[in-house]
């Protein structure tokens, strides 16, 4: 008699085949990524007599765990390929069919266990791989490219937007021409001040030679005070309110892809408070969020490609073309991506739209093999 319940022998037994296979797939992926990574760093790190061995291979691994987050979306596809052609090839997927289990049901488990996976990946594994990352970039810019401490804590020609802190309740502009950091203490240089009122009109413009900043104060020195209707005031000394501190600079400088999930809220809500971008950061975290449906996505289109009865004839161009698939969908991916960054896409559509998309084809494509 045909039984048409949900087994849970079944999905566990399937949930258990795909996540060994998916695991192997991201181990080899990973090894081999890093396997080239390596040879790239020891071919750099050739033009450094100080940069040791020791230290091209403390990069490398530095970097393993953020070529997991970014390659897991194609070892969930190749896993599934692999972990559903073979129960195809072995009739299990014929078994169940004949059963009177349809291929949503065996789906359940493989969706759930690559939604999960994706999930501790993006909130489980993005604060180590952030900070190995960020670790890594500082090594390399150390030793292997040569940009020293002091060079890496100037900034010039520098925009920052410090709100609320003006005496009139608006906020302040600032054009730094250089910004030196040495300690908890910021060392300017050639400094054009705005500041506005709460109708964001400007109310005085200020010149300043140079200035000191420590303790939320601006030490000014030679300032030229320009007001509408009012002549031209100079004083030699000036002290200025300003919630700008060494930490927004330090994570202005950080690249996204060194941020965890748990911490690019504070850093989106503290750069954009001083009027720096906050695309990139944005579109990583709704990337990260997004990362489980991307996974889920990846499990279907493998599943639509490679669950062909064996005696149906095409398997291997099927399977090419699952390959091709997947390939395709992260290319997609990638560009609104860009498009995300460039600001012709929000954030968020840049980030899930990819995968709603190819989440709603994969559906569709199994929808069609299953009953047409």
């Amino acid at each position: 008699m045909a039984h048409s319940g949900f087994s849970f022998t079944l999905a566990r037994y399937v949930g258990r085949r795909f996540v060994l296979t998916t695991c192997l797939t991201l181990l080899a992926l990973t090894g081999l990524i890093s396997l080239f990574d390596f040879i790239d760093l020891l071919r750099r790190a050739a033009a450094h007599p100080e940069a040791g061995l020791s230290l091209v291979l403390e990069i490398a691994a530095l970097h393993v765990p953020y070529y997991v987050t970014y390659i897991l979306p194609f070892a969930i596809l190749l896993g599934g390929i692999i972990c559903f052609s073979r129960l195809a090839r072995s009739s299990e997927l014929v078994v169940t069919r004949a059963m009177g289990i349809s291929a949503w049901q065996v789906l359940i488990s493989p969706a759930l266990c690559a939604t999960l996976m994706g999930a501790v990946v993006s909130a489980g594994l993005s604060p180590l791989s952030s900070y190995s990352y960020g670790r890594a970039v500082q090594l390399d810019e150390t030793w292997l490219r040569g940009q020293h401490n002091h060079d890496a804590n100037r900034f010039s020609d520098l925009w920052i937007r410090d709100a609320g802190n003006s005496a009139t309740g608006g906020d302040i502009i600032f054009h730094i021409g250089l910004l030196e950091q040495q300690g908890h203490l910021l060392k300017g240089q050639n400094i054009t001040i705005f500041q506005l009122n709460r109708n964001m009109t400007l109310q005085n413009r200020m010149e300043v030679s140079d200035g000191l900043l420590s303790e939320g104060l601006w030490r000014l020195h030679n300032v030229l005070i320009l007001s509408d209707g009012h002549p031209p005031q100079r004083k030699n000394n000036y002290l200025l309110p300003s919630g700008i501190t060494t930490e927004t600079l330090k994570q202005r400088t950080l690249p996204a892809d060194a941020l965890s999930l748990w911490a690019l809220p504070d850093v989106i809500k503290l750069l954009r408070h001083s009027g720096f971008s906050t695309i990139p950061y944005r579109l990583h975290f709704q990337g990260l969020l997004a990362l489980p449906m991307l996974a889920v996505t990846m499990t279907l289109v493998s599943a639509g490609f490679s669950m062909r009865p064996a005696g149906r004839g095409g398997i291997v161009r099927m399977l090419g073309i699952g390959i091709a698939a997947g390939f395709a969908l992260f290319a997609v991916c990638k560009i609104a991506e860009q498009l995300g960054k460039s600001g012709a896409l929000p954030p968020f559509p840049a980030a899930w739209g990819p995968a709603g998309a190819g989440l709603c084809l994969a559906a569709a494509l199994l929808l069609h093999l299953e009953d047409g």
